[in-house]
Parts: C-alpha cells; sequence; structure tokens
C-alpha cells in the first residue's frame, strides 16, 4: 500500500478531532501553500490568489482515514478533492521532502459566510499550536465578514484555552 497525504488547513489542523477522526494519521509536517487564499463559507476552504499563502499541516492517512476523512467532509457535494504538489517540513527539523497530497476544496455554491465562534477558535488554537503566522487566519476572517466586523470578533475570541493539552511543535521554513 502506498502512502497517502492529507493537507490540513481548517479544523483538522486539531491532532486531538484527527485522533477521533484518523486513527492511523500521523503529522508529515508544515507546508506553505503558495497561491492559495484561506476563507470562510461558514467553514474554511482554500482558493486559488497569486498574491496570497496558507500555512497548513501535512498528513500521512491510510486508505481507510481517507474515507472517514470523506465522510467527515461531506465529500463530494460539500468538499471535492485535488490533488497538489507541496513542499513538506518534517516537525522537529529535517530536510524538507517533495510530495504530493490530497486536500479538500469546498463545492461551489457557497458564499463567504462567517464561521461559528467554536469553529474559528479550533483554527486558531492550530495556528498558535504549529505556529502559523496568525494574521493569514486573521485576514481570511477579514476578507469573509469585513474589516471592522473582524476586529470586533478577533478581539472577543480568547487567546488562550484552558485545559489544552496538545503537543506543541515548532515550525521553521
Amino acid at each position: 500500500m502506498s502512502k497517502r497525504y492529507y493537507i490540513a488547513y481548517g479544523s483538522n489542523l486539531s491532532t486531538g478531532q484527527m485522533r477521533y477522526r484518523t486513527p492511523d494519521a500521523k503529522i508529515a509536517g508544515t507546508a506553505i501553500l503558495t497561491g492559495w487564499q484561506l476563507l470562510f463559507r461558514a467553514h474554511a476552504t482554500i482558493e486559488p490568489n497569486p498574491e496570497k499563502n496558507t500555512p497548513v499541516l501535512v498528513w500521512e492517512i491510510s486508505e481507510q482515514d481517507e474515507k472517514n476523512l470523506d465522510r467527515y467532509e461531506g465529500y463530494p457535494v460539500y468538499y471535492r478533492k485535488r490533488e497538489l504538489p507541496v513542499e513538506v517540513f518534517p516537525i522537529g527539523g529535517g530536510e524538507p521532502v517533495n510530495l504530493t497530497a490530497m486536500v479538500y476544496l469546498m463545492a461551489d455554491g457557497h458564499p463567504l459566510r462567517e464561521p461559528s465562534e467554536g469553529y474559528y477558535q479550533v483554527l486558531a488554537d492550530g495556528y498558535r499550536h504549529f505556529h502559523f503566522p496568525m494574521h493569514i487566519l486573521e485576514q481570511a476572517l477579514a476578507d469573509t465578514m469585513g474589516r471592522e466586523k473582524a476586529v470586533k470578533r478577533i478581539g472577543e475570541c480568547s487567546l488562550t484555552r484552558p485545559g489544552r493539552k496538545e503537543e506543541r511543535h515548532e515550525v521553521s521554513h
């Protein structure tokens, strides 16, 4: 069986959520999707934009993990799949690896819409956990709901949540 890789940019940045959904999954490393913009259509999606970049987590997954993800992500109705080339930087250091990974992209027909506070917080936790630049997540919110509303919303989100026991990983690119 060949290795399969999955690019996470939304709530699947949560290692706890991925442990539950995809018990065989292992973190392969982090990457930057150059030319892709993070947006919200209630849930996260990425769209081509040559002026934007999106940090992502790359998971090594089993065939069963992919089937589980398909179900959770509403494939093929809510999200569709695409393969993308990606340069992965292993957690803890080491030489970057070029590989092809599957990513979910939201299907057409879903308008920009702000995420729930809980959903946004899961992404914010993931960004902090993997030391991704928070301004990218905050800009995605501003691009979705307007700057003024986003600034108010971001100010209401707590910077830390008590009881978090996930291991921290440094991202060095």
